[in-house]
């Protein structure tokens, strides 16, 4: 699990007291830093907000690692295979190194034609994804099988719990946790009713999950008192393990 992951995590102690503490209830959405403390909290308002939840079809970001074949229609003489270096830099035969982590295919296709554009007349050249990050999302908490899952097509909130063994009985079906990540600094954090959802039949709730998504559901309270069950055939307190 990536660092970043490993950040988002251990926010959900902090989100969680605040769902219990009922604070949570007046808003459920949020936007936290993840890897800065120091950003300016007016940025909140304008990473992405209530919005990054509702863009059903975000685009691919290239990132390190990431593969990809260059073809020129007009010069193929430049065809190449290009690989994202660690730092997020390619080398391109005849420009040299480029930064592009983060760029979606077109973005990186612009990218590409603005550097080429320095030897070549407009050069038309179109970018094929080779080998990539596979998407995916994480579910954690209490799930029947908490992890990392292959995100095939639209997948809902309530799917992903499904596919993650779904609700133990320790689970707090009214305030799950979505994480998404917005950029370097900050992630969006949305608590979902999923039983208010369920009962009520509100499917339109049932948000899709992105890449990289990850949920979280916390403890109820009475999982909290199993440490110390009252024992019906006996009427007595015992200690279960």
């Amino acid at each position: 699990m990536s660092s970043g992951l490993k950040q988002i995590i251990i926010l959900t102690a902090t989100l969680a007291w605040t769902c219990q503490g009922g604070a949570a209830q007046n808003s459920a959405h949020a936007v936290v830093p993840v890897a800065s403390a120091t950003a300016a909290s007016s940025n909140a308002g304008n990473s992405g907000g209530e919005s990054t939840f509702r863009d059903r079809y975000p685009r691919y970001k290239v990132r390190s690692g990431d593969v990809f074949d260059v073809s020129f229609e007009l010069s193929p003489e430049f065809n190449q295979t290009v690989s994202v270096q660690p730092d997020g830099f390619i080398t391109l035969r005849g420009v040299g190194d480029i930064h592009v982590a983060g760029q979606t295919v077109p973005e990186l296709a612009a990218t590409i034609r603005a550097a080429y554009g320095q030897i070549l007349h407009e050069p038309l050249i179109s970018i094929t994804l080779k080998d990539f990050e596979k998407p995916y999302f994480i579910a954690d908490g209490q799930v029947g099988r908490p992890g990392k899952y292959e995100l095939r097509g639209d997948t809902t909130v309530t799917e992903a719990v499904a596919m993650a063994g779904g609700f133990l009985d320790s689970a707090k079906h009214s305030q799950v946790l979505l994480f998404r990540r917005i950029d370097d600094q900050w992630t969006s954090a949305k608590i979902i009713n999923v039983k208010k959802m369920q009962s009520e039949g509100k499917l339109q709730e049932d948000l899709l999950l992105h890449p990289g998504d990850m949920l979280f559901v916390p403890k109820n309270r009475l999982s909290k008192l199993r440490p110390i069950l009252p024992t019906a055939s006996l009427g007595t307190l015992t200690k279960t393990y």
